[in-house]
């Protein structure tokens, strides 16, 4: 300051300057000054001049001030000073009040200032930069003045921002900073950053973006929080609303999870200060970002479900039915459980579990349809009310099936104690509040819509009108208080109770031939409609005469003819005697041209400023939209067409009944073939079951003779010893046949041993092949790496003959054992034929010798399998040493391979090698042509050049000849 002083006392010594040129003298300090210092003074000097001067600071300094912060970025107090500098000439926010003339161009001057700033990008690039200076001069200002660029042109700075290498994650790391005011203001400055730029929402998110504004959140309170927890909840619906990537991205990361405690408030009056009151919205409105009817269905399906899961469903209907809750908190959180429940069946069966803590407990859609019909409650609330009751009821049959309960005559409480949803609704549309009555007759047309079983259920409900008076239906009543008109004094709208009865009737009669029958009997309704539509009313009446008109069309459209008075074509000449069809289907028209059925078409939220402009609900406008263009059609065909049209109906019935009649025959066939499949299954069980068993018995059978023929040898032995000739016959019948039996197995062992043999004699002469083979390719320079592996092979597969050659022998002279022991067998069972049995012998001897010979044949079994065994095992052998022979023959032709390929890549290079010998001889003869002209020429030569030359082409000779030598 005193730099400062000093300039302002002269100023004042001289002749007068003016401020212009005082803020000149201070910008050529700064641009032609040598000392630092003497630059940190004139900087501040300008600093605090650009708040009361704020234009001619600008006009000068802006250049100079940027060239600062490139040149002097080693001192943090000059930055510091000219990002101050720049932030009071770009920012609009002044302290002092103003005029609103100097306010407009006091933005106009900011947003100008902020144009030439981002002309050169490399300025905004730079701000970036000096945002990872962690000196807090340094870091807070810049972040201060890259908000306010951002404010006063968000798309074009944001731009610059996206292209600029790191430049969203270098503003993030803002948000983990220590210093809670720089951690703060760079919550507002991503606000601005993230305002209306998919791209940089995107970025913003995946640079975990969520994980900490929830952490400040949490360190804040929740909904306790100051200021700062409302920044951070902006920031979130910047990110959320309205970016389909970013809502999946918060739902995966298990975030909504973390949204449950905000909720977790008490239902004491104290402690609702404007700040919570604040956050509390905010909070509310971000989870209707997530549930919002706009989003892609499957997205809010399945954030839906998440709440319900995570309980934060269940904490907002603990809100909902708790006390002391402001109003505003109170409706924001009814229109947010109406979207959590939205069309989701699990969410709406939980809804209507709920319970108001009452005595008796009341369900909670009771009590919220209590307020809706209660002219005391503020309009606001009214509406979030019908909302929810519209929310609770869309694609939900279910409840609209109980809603529609409670008003037929089985289910109403006959004591009186308890109001029902249906009582409460049937109140409200007979009311004398025509708010109360536009808003009953829309909850129950939403109890019909798309519902044909609840259209004719509803038919069945009585009204007891009056004390001696039959009961009448409701279609009747409603039709009653429709042709009574203005002459029952009503609080509120004078068209709102026509309009709400016209769209219940509308509802209720289309896609309803049914309902359209009760209707039509009654003989007065026809011509109400046809004097209502054919009158000359005023602009506020024309609305109810197209509402008039759209009914009497769906009474002609849904007609199915069965009143003879009142069908399609009588109906449709009723029209053109009394209205014209022309006029009727300009009446028609009015309701699509209104100008607040535009706004209801737009949003499911019956969203108004003021109970008159509560007319059409949105759900109608769609009903009218289909209907107009078929309603049309119908009343200019002609009655053929109609006949026609009547018979492609029967047609198209009868061919649906068929197709009908089919898919149930299929269906049941279907399930009669998944019975019969099963009971095959089950048969196929048993069947293996089975066979299993039959096995089991045929090998206990096979043992059993066994057991049998042996039991037959023994007694004929013991015959034999006792001297029956007879039964030694019958020794012999038997014996044989296990003789023969020994000498098949023997003679197919010696033709397996003949087999092995052959094969063995093969494998010698495919060895000596290899070996040969071998021996002829050891010789080139190719196989030389590859010769000892198969030699290595050789030798192992000779060891593996050997010790199968000892094997065969081993066999060999097993089995001539065995052959002699047969050849004994014999001899002896000879023997015992022809010798008679010598009498007296003891039954022991017998014994003894009948186990001897059975203990002799049980081994020669036993061996005999054995050598079956050793049989397969060397035919398993057999085929390893044809793999290793198969795979030792691959791998010598590969080196044959090999080998052909060196051969080749020789012969290239001695043939480049003779080229190269070609060329050097060629340039020699050139080099002396040369130098002989150059003796003709006069000119010197020198002879050691020559020489070396010589000697050089001599070596080169030497070399080319070595190298044909090679």
């Amino acid at each position: 300051m005193n730099f400062l002083r000093g300039v302002m006392g002269g100023q004042s010594a001289g002749p007068q300057h003016t401020e212009a040129e005082t803020i000149q003298k201070l910008c050529d300090r700064v641009a032609s000054s040598t000392l630092l210092d003497d630059r940190r003074n004139a900087v501040r000097a300008l600093k605090s001049l650009s708040k009361k001067y704020r234009l001619e600071v600008g006009i000068q300094a802006m250049e100079h001030l940027i060239h600062v912060l490139q040149t002097d970025r080693s001192d943090s107090e000059i930055i510091a000073y000219a990002l101050d500098t720049l932030y009071n000439i770009i920012s609009n926010d002044e302290e002092e009040e103003v005029e609103e003339n100097s306010t407009k161009q006091s933005e106009d001057l900011g947003s100008q200032f902020t144009e030439i700033f981002i002309k050169q990008p490399e300025n905004v690039t730079l701000l970036l930069s000096l945002l990872e200076e962690f000196d807090f001069h340094v870091r807070w200002p810049g972040v201060r003045l890259l908000t306010s660029l951002l404010k006063q042109l968000g798309p074009p700075v944001q731009q610059i921002i996206l292209v600029s290498p790191m430049g969203v994650s270098r503003l993030m790391d803002l948000l983990a900073d220590s210093r809670e005011i720089i951690r703060n203001d760079g919550v507002l400055l991503l606000q601005a950053l993230t305002r209306g730029n998919g791209a940089i929402q995107k970025i913003v998110a995946f640079e975990n973006a969520f994980e900490r504004l929830l952490d400040i959140i949490t360190e804040e309170g929740n909904s306790d929080g100051g200021i700062v927890v409302e920044d951070c909840l902006i920031l979130l619906q910047n990110l959320l609303k309205n970016n389909n990537s970013n809502q999946n991205f918060f739902k995966e990361g298990s975030y909504i999870q973390r949204m449950k405690p905000w909720f977790e408030v008490g239902d004491e009056n104290s402690g609702w200060s404007a700040q919570k009151v604040t956050n509390l919205h905010l909070m509310l409105q971000l989870v209707r970002v997530l549930v919002s009817p706009t989003n892609p269905p499957g997205a809010t399906s399945s954030c839906q479900k998440a709440m319900f899961q995570c309980g934060l469903l269940q904490q907002l209907c603990t809100i909902l039915m708790a006390t002391g809750i402001p109003a505003d908190i109170l409706t924001e959180t009814i229109n947010t459980v109406s979207e959590v429940i939205r069309g989701c069946q699990v969410n709406q069966d939980y809804f209507a579990s709920v319970n108001a803590p009452s005595n008796p407990p009341r369900p909670a859609i009771v009590v919220l349809l209590m307020s809706m019909v209660n002219e005391r409650q503020p309009f606001v609330l009214r509406c979030a009310v019908l909302y929810c009751f519209q929310c609770f009821l869309y694609k939900n049959q279910k409840g609209q099936g109980e809603i529609v309960a409670t008003l037929l005559p089985s289910t109403i409480d006959a004591t009186g104690n308890s109001v029902s949803a249906g009582q409460l609704l049937c109140g409200g549309l007979f009311s004398t509040d025509s708010l109360s009555n536009w808003c009953a007759a829309v909850a129950l047309a939403h109890a019909l819509q798309g519902n044909a079983t609840q259209k004719e259920q509803l038919l069945r409900v009585q009204l007891a009108t009056s004390i001696g008076n039959p009961p009448v239906s409701l279609l009747q009543q409603c039709t009653n208080i429709l042709s009574q008109g203005d002459k029952i004094d009503r609080r509120g709208s004078k068209i709102q109770t026509r309009v709400g009865l016209l769209m219940l009737l509308c509802t209720w009669l289309s896609s309803c031939p049914i309902a359209v029958t009760h209707f039509l009997h009654n003989s007065a309704n026809v011509p109400f409609l046809t004097g209502q539509i054919a009158e000359n009313l005023g602009e506020e009446e024309q609305l109810v005469q197209g509402l008039c008109a759209l009914l009497l069309g769906i009474s002609i459209y849904f007609n199915d003819n069965s009143l003879e008075n009142y069908m399609k074509e009588k109906l449709k000449q009723l029209i053109e005697k009394r209205i014209g069809k022309e006029n009727f289907i300009e009446k028609l028209g009015f309701i699509s041209k209104h100008e607040l059925y535009s706004r209801a078409s737009q949003k499911p939220q019956p969203n108004f400023p003021s109970p008159e402009y509560m007319i059409f609900d949105h759900e109608f406008t769609k009903l009218v939209k289909e209907l107009e263009g078929v309603i049309t059609k119908a009343i200019y065909k002609s009655s053929e067409e109609d006949k026609k049209e009547e018979e492609v109906k029967k047609t198209l019935e009868q061919h649906d009944n068929i197709v009908t009649h089919y898919k149930n025959m299929i269906r049941e066939q279907d399930l009669q073939l998944e019975e019969l499949k099963q009971q095959v299954s089950t048969l196929k069980c048993q069947n293996e079951q089975l066979q299993t068993a039959v096995t089991q018995q045929a090998s206990q059978i096979q043992q059993h003779k066994d057991q049998y023929n042996l039991l037959k040898v023994q007694l004929g032995k013991d015959n034999h010893h006792q001297g029956s000739h007879g039964d030694g016959a019958q020794v012999n019948g038997i014996q044989p046949e296990e003789i023969s039996r020994l000498r098949e197995e023997v003679e197919e062992l010696r033709s397996q041993q003949g087999l092995l043999q052959s094969q063995l004699a093969e494998k010698d002469s495919l060895i000596e092949n290899l070996k040969s083979s071998q021996v002829s390719a050891g010789n080139e320079q190719a196989s030389a790496a590859a010769s000892p592996r198969d030699s290595e092979q050789v030798v192992e597969l000779k060891q593996e003959l050997t010790a199968l050659k000892s094997q065969l022998n081993s066999q060999s002279l097993e089995m001539t054992r065995l052959q002699a022991e047969n050849r004994e067998l014999l001899q002896r069972a000879e023997a015992l034929a022809k010798s008679a049995p010598v009498e007296g012998e003891s039954e022991n001897v017998a014994t003894a010798k009948t186990t001897d010979v059975e203990g002799r044949l049980s081994a020669l079994l036993q061996e005999t399998k054995e050598l079956k065994n050793e049989i397969k095992a060397l035919s398993e052998e057999k085929t390893a040493i044809k793999m290793q022979l198969d795979s030792s023959n691959s791998t010598i032709a590969i080196l044959q391979m090999e080998k052909d390929k060196l051969d080749i890549e020789v012969t290239d290079s001695k043939k480049e090698q003779d080229d190269l010998l070609v060329l050097l001889a060629d340039q020699d003869q050139k080099i002396l042509s040369l130098k002989s002209k150059l003796k003709i020429l006069g000119h010197p030569v020198e002879e050691e050049d020559e020489s070396g030359d010589q000697d050089d082409d001599d070596d080169e000779t030497d070399d080319g000849d070595k190298d044909q030598d090679i």
